[in-house]
């Protein structure tokens, strides 16, 4: 048997700086907070993003098959591009090919939102073209997003100089010229602008600014376009279409991601939460069973401690956040869990009906949860334990120190809430893994993180832990074995040095899969 191995001074602080930056990238999104501006959190953001893309580019790049935030996952893709001359041909190759697949699974939106921002930077080398103009030729129907994104994809093609299809070039340049297209959607873009029949036939965010021109009230609008809604819109637009007594808009809950259906859930009204209890409950209980999987039932006993404080109830910005990722991870757990018990601060009864409310006293409920011995104890919280203040700490301190040395009751801390003060999410107590969370459909993987947070792994097991995570992700991308180069340690470069120079001497060779494709 080998010995186990060691960890150096510089790799455990090298690992913690991983591991912040991997929370902090799950849980930040630069908005206003509960008790952080969104100036302070993007400040924050911004030092530790420049921080770790100095001193740990390849580890930076990897967190891109992690499951952090589209926010944060556009700024790592940013800063890559922007510092590419700083890296080496291997790590522009890995580079290459982890932008390319987190594109492919961020919205379009979030995506021609980063291209506005490249060109802002001026950042426009041919690296940056060739992944630019690769998405783009990925996209199923240009003319839909040159309808929908119209300025940002004219945006992208300037910028990369995208030999675009001929209709979709002169609709976006000089869209006055052509009498007729004969590419449908564009063809009722420009009839609507004098016919409102031909707004009906439209995507319904296009069809909104036309239906104001022509004076259409929304109601009508909704019915004649509730087949063009997406699923994203037929849920904001839900409590819209019943007020104005149209029925064609009903959103598939069962279908929704389980976070964002608890958002929706939380953001009724709690007479309609009960009126409509069966029907949103199995809504919850349907979304959880198909994130979980095969994984259903393989956890054993658990108990949850969830925080409904008032601090749950997030900021004007993101309304209730953080009560509805503990929301969501309730019916998470219940469906990963053998046996569960969910312990609220305040609430008892049914979860749906959880509101936030009183101060955040975690101390006692640990105590009630920890009296069961599961196997699990999950803990969903900010952390900022209250009601008295340090009293959770002092629970779990005596409680591995006298009751369970052995560990037998594994305890894990997630945190929706990110503390731009430390650059991190605020922590329960030493030896207690805590992990940032945004999603809670990302628990199981989170979990599995959690470990590299208490300082008991080292930081050659991190790099493992990221080099796989990497191959795996390579491999869904493109649907068969990808293997990346093991991924270095520290640079020992400064958080300034990477932010010097503009990317320079990148050719399209560094990209995955064909690069002479066009548009065309």
């Amino acid at each position: 048997m080998s010995p186990p191995e060691r960890t150096s001074r510089p790799d455990q602080v090298a690992c913690e700086d991983v591991v912040m930056f991997v929370n902090a990238a799950i849980s930040a999104t630069g908005q206003r907070g509960f008790r952080t501006g969104a100036a302070e959190q993007r400040m924050s953001l911004d030092f530790l993003h420049e921080y770790v893309l100095g001193n740990y580019r390849d580890l930076y790049a990897a967190t891109l098959a992690l499951e952090i935030n589209h926010f944060n996952a556009a700024l790592v893709v940013t800063n890559l591009l922007r510092t590419a001359g700083d890296a080496s041909g291997g790590q522009r190759t890995v580079e290459g090919r982890l932008i390319a697949a987190r594109l492919r699974r961020l919205p379009p939106q979030r995506v021609y939102r980063l291209i506005r921002e490249l060109r802002r930077l001026g950042v426009n080398n041919r690296r940056t073209r060739a992944i630019i103009r690769d998405w783009v030729a990925a996209r199923p129907d240009l003319a839909f997003d040159a309808v929908k994104y119209r300025r940002s994809l004219s945006v992208a093609a300037r910028h990369a100089h995208l030999p675009l299809p001929a209709e979709v070039g002169t609709f976006l340049f000089d869209w006055r010229r052509p009498k007729r297209y004969e590419t449908g959607i564009l063809e009722n873009w420009r009839q609507a602008h004098y016919d409102r029949k031909a707004l009906f036939t439209l995507p319904y965010t296009v069809a909104e600014g036309f239906a104001a021109r022509h004076r259409v009230d929304r109601s009508r609008l909704l019915a004649a376009n509730a087949g063009q809604l997406t699923r994203g819109e037929r849920l904001r637009l839900q409590d819209s279409a019943e007020r104005h007594g149209v029925d064609a808009v009903r959103a598939d809950l069962p279908g929704m991601p389980l976070t964002r259906l608890a958002r929706y859930v939380l953001s009724l009204p709690r007479p309609q939460r009960i009126r409509r209890r069966a029907e949103l409950t199995e809504a919850l209980r349907t979304s959880a069973r198909r994130a979980v999987g095969r994984r259903a039932g393989t956890w054993g006993r658990v108990v949850a401690l969830l925080d409904d404080s008032y601090s749950s109830s997030g900021s004007a910005v993101a309304r209730r956040g953080p009560l509805a990722v503990a929301l969501a991870t309730n019916y998470l757990l219940e469906a990963l869990a053998a046996d569960y018990t969910a312990l609220w601060l305040a609430h008892r009864g049914d979860p749906l009906l959880v509101h936030p409310t009183g101060p955040t006293g975690l101390g006692d409920r640990l105590v009630d949860g920890l009296e069961q011995r599961p196997d699990r104890l999950v803990v969903v919280s900010d952390g900022w334990d209250n009601d008295p203040v340090g009293l959770a700490a002092e629970v779990l301190r005596v409680w591995y120190a006298r009751l369970d040395p052995g560990r037998r009751t594994s305890v894990v801390h997630l945190n929706p809430v990110y503390d731009s003060d430390t650059f991190d999410v605020r922590r329960l107590a030493p030896g207690v893994p805590t992990v940032g969370v945004r999603d809670a459909e990302d628990v199981a993987a989170l979990v599995e993180l959690a470990r590299f947070a208490t300082g008991t792994a080292t930081f050659a097991e991190l790099r493992r832990h990221l080099a796989d995570r990497v191959d795996r992700f390579l491999a869904d991308a493109v649907g068969g074995p990808v293997s990346a180069p093991e991924l270095a340690g520290p640079t020992g470069g400064s958080p300034t040095d990477a932010a010097e120079g503009e990317p320079t001497g990148v050719t399209d060779g560094d990209l995955t899969g064909p690069t002479d494709r066009r548009l065309s």
